[in-house]
């Protein structure tokens, strides 16, 4: 861990930067979140909070009917320690109706419609407020492919999603992030009993040690089993992050012009006309 630890000052002032830039240069001034009381969106909403100022951002918490209490109260203590705009959206009523039609349907399906569904009232909040959605997946998570395509894994911009879950967990301290939020086991909270390392089978730092070795260090995999990485853990993450290469990409476009989009024509979103 010693190579990921962070420059907290500056990491600070690059995010924030973004943040701000990114938003304002496409003429819009709010940023728009869901705010679960994990510590990953605890982090955006701090980051974003700093960047814009808490008027400016708007926190949703959407709980389902068998999400924690918990994960309620830690978000609004994070509403009110950065001073965000907060409301709660309750999305039971919006995916039980579709759940009562699938009586079969099990618990992952059940989870991604919740994440979709939440995201469909982000990104309809988002008009509403004049403002762009702010992502909350860690580049952990990004690389593992835990998380929802087209559900928790969709936003507009995202200021942490090239920091392992260490670094967030780092960089929470510092910012002041409720302690509650910083101690508590990660959790998409879908289920009741739900974490993410025992969905995962392996802890966050596991995975990051490894996976810091294996992207940015860019070892191979006799080269990290080599290093003491246990070899089992290294093809389960290196399965992982290659079968979810998707889920990082956008829509693959079938080429037949001489400028597609996504092959051919990758300026930046602010390259002019």
């Amino acid at each position: 861990m010693r190579k990921m630890k962070l420059n907290l000052d500056l990491t600070v002032d690059i995010l924030t930067n973004f943040i701000k830039d990114e938003t304002e240069k496409i003429g819009l001034k709010n940023v728009v979140l869901g705010l679960s009381g994990g510590i990953d969106s605890a982090l955006s909403a701090a980051l974003a909070a700093k960047a814009l100022g808490g008027n400016r951002v708007y926190a949703y918490c959407m709980p389902y009917k068998l999400s924690s209490d918990e994960s309620l109260k830690d978000a609004m203590k994070v509403a009110e320690t950065f001073r965000l705009n907060f409301d709660v959206i309750e999305i039971t009523p919006m995916v039980d109706p579709y759940f009562d039609m699938i009586p079969d349907i099990d618990k992952l399906r059940m989870g991604n419609v919740m994440a979709r569904q939440r995201m469909i009232c982000l990104f309809d909040m988002s008009a509403k407020v004049a403002g762009l959605v702010l992502g909350t997946s860690n580049k952990t998570e990004l690389l593992l492919g835990y998380g929802t395509w087209y559900g928790d894994l969709a936003s507009a911009l995202n200021p942490i999603g090239d920091l392992y879950k260490t670094q967030v967990w780092e960089l929470s301290e510092y910012l002041g992030i409720p302690q509650s939020v910083v101690d508590k086991a990660p959790t998409a909270d879908l289920w009741v009993g739900q974490t993410d390392e025992q969905e995962l089978g392996f802890t966050y730092r596991q995975a990051d040690d490894l996976l810091y070795a294996m992207v940015d260090e860019r070892r191979r995999i006799p080269e990290l089993i080599g290093m003491g990485f246990e070899e089992e853990l290294v093809k389960k993450v290196a399965e992982k992050v290659r079968r979810n290469q998707f889920k990082r990409n956008m829509t693959v476009i079938a080429k037949v012009s001489q400028r597609t989009i996504g092959r051919d024509f990758r300026y930046c979103r602010d390259w002019g006309y």
